[in-house]
Protein backbone atom coordinates (compact mmCIF):
# COMPACT_ATOMS: atom_id res chain seq x y z
CA UNK A 1 0.00 0.00 0.00
CA UNK A 2 3.04 2.18 0.78
CA UNK A 3 4.95 1.64 -2.62
CA UNK A 4 1.41 2.14 -4.47
CA UNK A 5 1.00 5.43 -2.93
CA UNK A 6 5.11 6.20 -3.48
CA UNK A 7 4.35 4.64 -6.90
CA UNK A 8 0.96 6.71 -7.97
CA UNK A 9 2.48 10.33 -6.12
CA UNK A 10 5.58 9.94 -8.11
CA UNK A 11 4.29 9.60 -11.37
CA UNK A 12 1.74 12.24 -11.45
CA UNK A 13 4.25 14.72 -9.50
CA UNK A 14 7.08 12.91 -11.89
CA UNK A 15 10.18 14.99 -10.75
CA UNK A 16 11.95 13.59 -13.54
CA UNK A 17 9.93 15.47 -16.05
CA UNK A 18 10.42 18.77 -14.29
CA UNK A 19 14.77 18.71 -14.82
CA UNK A 20 13.96 20.67 -18.27
CA UNK A 21 11.47 22.62 -17.27
CA UNK A 22 13.67 24.06 -14.38
CA UNK A 23 16.48 24.10 -16.68
CA UNK A 24 14.54 26.23 -18.95
CA UNK A 25 12.77 28.79 -16.53
CA UNK A 26 16.14 29.21 -15.14
CA UNK A 27 18.30 30.01 -17.98
CA UNK A 28 20.91 32.88 -16.98
CA UNK A 29 19.61 32.92 -13.06
CA UNK A 30 22.58 32.94 -10.80
CA UNK A 31 23.37 29.51 -8.60
CA UNK A 32 21.98 31.12 -5.75
CA UNK A 33 18.66 32.15 -7.83
CA UNK A 34 18.27 28.78 -8.92
CA UNK A 35 18.46 27.19 -5.82
CA UNK A 36 15.62 29.38 -4.31
CA UNK A 37 13.54 29.15 -7.75
CA UNK A 38 13.80 25.37 -7.13
CA UNK A 39 12.72 26.11 -3.03
CA UNK A 40 9.88 28.33 -3.55
CA UNK A 41 9.04 25.92 -6.15
CA UNK A 42 8.71 22.90 -3.97
CA UNK A 43 7.23 24.66 -1.44
CA UNK A 44 4.15 26.49 -3.71
CA UNK A 45 3.47 23.27 -5.40
CA UNK A 46 3.45 21.41 -1.63
CA UNK A 47 0.66 24.10 -0.14
CA UNK A 48 -1.46 23.27 -3.19
CA UNK A 49 -1.47 19.65 -3.10
CA UNK A 50 -1.67 19.93 1.40
CA UNK A 51 -4.93 21.94 0.17
CA UNK A 52 -6.35 19.25 -1.72
CA UNK A 53 -5.38 16.72 0.71
CA UNK A 54 -7.14 18.26 3.94
CA UNK A 55 -9.76 20.75 1.98
CA UNK A 56 -10.49 18.04 -1.12
CA UNK A 57 -12.51 15.37 0.45
CA UNK A 58 -14.75 18.81 2.31
CA UNK A 59 -15.76 20.26 -1.52
CA UNK A 60 -16.82 17.13 -2.44
CA UNK A 61 -18.73 16.62 0.38
CA UNK A 62 -20.03 19.92 0.24
CA UNK A 63 -21.07 19.47 -3.51
CA UNK A 64 -23.14 16.11 -2.52
CA UNK A 65 -20.68 14.10 -5.09
CA UNK A 66 -20.65 10.33 -4.06
CA UNK A 67 -16.89 9.04 -3.34
CA UNK A 68 -17.13 6.35 -6.14
CA UNK A 69 -18.40 8.83 -8.92
CA UNK A 70 -15.65 11.00 -7.96
CA UNK A 71 -13.34 8.23 -8.51
CA UNK A 72 -14.51 6.37 -11.19
CA UNK A 73 -14.41 10.74 -12.54
CA UNK A 74 -10.59 10.91 -11.26
CA UNK A 75 -9.58 7.35 -12.51
CA UNK A 76 -11.01 8.23 -16.21
CA UNK A 77 -8.88 11.79 -16.22
CA UNK A 78 -5.88 10.11 -14.81
CA UNK A 79 -6.14 7.69 -17.60
CA UNK A 80 -6.51 10.26 -19.94
CA UNK A 81 -3.59 12.50 -18.09
CA UNK A 82 -1.02 8.92 -18.99
CA UNK A 83 -2.44 9.03 -22.44
CA UNK A 84 -0.68 12.67 -22.63
CA UNK A 85 2.50 11.12 -21.09
CA UNK A 86 2.26 8.43 -23.47
CA UNK A 87 1.61 9.51 -26.63
CA UNK A 88 1.24 13.09 -26.44
CA UNK A 89 4.09 15.96 -26.17
CA UNK A 90 6.14 14.73 -23.10
CA UNK A 91 5.86 16.89 -20.18
CA UNK A 92 8.84 18.82 -20.44
CA UNK A 93 7.79 19.95 -24.27
CA UNK A 94 4.21 21.16 -22.91
CA UNK A 95 5.70 22.90 -20.23
CA UNK A 96 7.71 24.58 -22.50
CA UNK A 97 5.75 25.30 -24.40
CA UNK A 98 3.46 27.02 -21.79
CA UNK A 99 6.75 29.11 -20.63
CA UNK A 100 7.36 30.12 -24.59
CA UNK A 101 3.47 31.64 -24.62
CA UNK A 102 3.63 33.08 -21.64
CA UNK A 103 6.89 34.84 -22.20
CA UNK A 104 5.51 38.43 -23.15
CA UNK A 105 3.36 38.45 -19.99
CA UNK A 106 6.39 36.94 -17.49
CA UNK A 107 8.60 39.94 -18.96
CA UNK A 108 5.63 42.67 -18.03
CA UNK A 109 4.52 41.56 -14.84
CA UNK A 110 7.60 39.63 -13.98
CA UNK A 111 5.76 36.80 -12.21
CA UNK A 112 7.80 34.38 -10.87
CA UNK A 113 8.82 31.12 -12.21
CA UNK A 114 9.32 29.34 -9.47
CA UNK A 115 5.17 29.79 -9.21
CA UNK A 116 3.67 28.76 -12.85
CA UNK A 117 5.17 26.84 -14.68
CA UNK A 118 7.25 25.19 -11.95
CA UNK A 119 4.77 24.91 -9.10
CA UNK A 120 2.19 24.84 -11.46
CA UNK A 121 1.10 22.48 -13.22
CA UNK A 122 4.93 21.22 -12.97
CA UNK A 123 4.59 19.45 -9.86
CA UNK A 124 0.98 20.13 -8.57
CA UNK A 125 -0.30 18.67 -11.85
CA UNK A 126 -3.63 18.56 -11.71
CA UNK A 127 -3.23 14.38 -12.09
CA UNK A 128 -1.67 14.98 -8.81
CA UNK A 129 -4.82 16.88 -7.20
CA UNK A 130 -6.81 14.58 -8.37
CA UNK A 131 -4.84 11.58 -6.95
CA UNK A 132 -4.21 13.22 -3.66
CA UNK A 133 -7.86 13.38 -3.02
CA UNK A 134 -8.58 9.65 -4.24
CA UNK A 135 -5.79 8.84 -1.68
CA UNK A 136 -6.96 10.53 1.59
CA UNK A 137 -10.89 10.02 1.38
CA UNK A 138 -12.48 10.40 4.77
CA UNK A 139 -14.71 7.86 4.72
CA UNK A 140 -11.90 4.84 3.88
CA UNK A 141 -8.33 6.23 4.87
CA UNK A 142 -7.89 7.35 8.26
CA UNK A 143 -6.45 10.13 9.88
CA UNK A 144 -3.00 8.01 10.48
CA UNK A 145 -3.33 6.72 6.74
CA UNK A 146 -3.56 10.32 5.01
CA UNK A 147 -0.66 11.80 7.55
CA UNK A 148 1.61 8.83 5.72
CA UNK A 149 0.17 9.86 2.18
CA UNK A 150 1.23 13.91 3.33
CA UNK A 151 4.59 12.27 4.35
CA UNK A 152 4.69 10.42 1.14
CA UNK A 153 3.93 12.91 -0.90
CA UNK A 154 6.92 15.29 0.92
CA UNK A 155 9.55 12.67 0.06
CA UNK A 156 8.65 13.10 -3.36
CA UNK A 157 8.62 16.61 -3.47
CA UNK A 158 11.70 16.34 -1.55
CA UNK A 159 13.26 14.59 -4.17
CA UNK A 160 11.76 16.58 -6.49
CA UNK A 161 14.03 19.40 -5.19
CA UNK A 162 16.99 17.47 -4.87
CA UNK A 163 16.39 17.10 -8.74
CA UNK A 164 16.20 20.48 -9.71
CA UNK A 165 19.53 21.25 -7.58
CA UNK A 166 20.87 18.63 -9.49
CA UNK A 167 19.27 19.51 -12.79
CA UNK A 168 22.55 20.36 -14.95
CA UNK A 169 24.37 17.34 -14.58
CA UNK A 170 20.88 14.86 -14.64
CA UNK A 171 20.20 16.41 -17.70
CA UNK A 172 23.48 15.81 -19.26
CA UNK A 173 23.65 12.85 -18.35
CA UNK A 174 20.29 11.23 -19.47
CA UNK A 175 19.64 13.70 -21.95
CA UNK A 176 16.12 15.27 -23.32
CA UNK A 177 15.33 12.20 -25.28
CA UNK A 178 16.34 9.88 -21.85
CA UNK A 179 13.70 12.02 -20.15
CA UNK A 180 11.28 11.82 -22.56
CA UNK A 181 11.18 8.04 -22.33
CA UNK A 182 11.30 7.79 -18.38
CA UNK A 183 8.04 9.92 -19.02
CA UNK A 184 6.51 7.57 -21.44
CA UNK A 185 6.93 5.07 -18.94
CA UNK A 186 5.69 6.67 -16.22
CA UNK A 187 2.63 7.36 -18.00
CA UNK A 188 1.90 3.57 -18.52
CA UNK A 189 2.36 3.24 -15.13
CA UNK A 190 -0.16 5.44 -14.16
CA UNK A 191 -2.50 4.77 -16.85
CA UNK A 192 -2.32 1.25 -15.14
CA UNK A 193 -3.27 2.99 -11.80
CA UNK A 194 -6.03 5.18 -12.90
CA UNK A 195 -7.63 1.72 -14.58
CA UNK A 196 -7.23 0.25 -11.24
CA UNK A 197 -8.90 2.99 -9.74
CA UNK A 198 -12.08 2.71 -11.97
CA UNK A 199 -12.19 -0.70 -11.63
CA UNK A 200 -12.52 -1.18 -8.09
CA UNK A 201 -14.98 1.81 -7.97
CA UNK A 202 -17.09 -0.19 -10.10
CA UNK A 203 -16.52 -3.98 -8.45
CA UNK A 204 -17.75 -1.60 -4.65
CA UNK A 205 -20.86 -0.51 -6.51
CA UNK A 206 -21.64 -3.73 -7.75
CA UNK A 207 -21.23 -4.91 -4.20
CA UNK A 208 -22.93 -2.29 -2.53
CA UNK A 209 -25.62 -1.24 -4.89
CA UNK A 210 -24.84 2.43 -4.03
CA UNK A 211 -22.45 5.51 -5.72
Amino acid sequence: MLLERFVTLWVVIDPIGTIPVFIAVTAGMTANARRRTALVATLVSASVLLFFLVLGQLLIDALGIGLLSFQIAGGIVLFLFALTMIFGESKQETDKRLVEADAELRAADRPSPAVFPLAVPSLASPGAMLAIVLLTDNHSVSIGDQAITAAVMGVVLLIAYVFMLLAGPIIHLIGNSGAAVISRVMGMILASVAADAVLSAFIEIIKTGTL
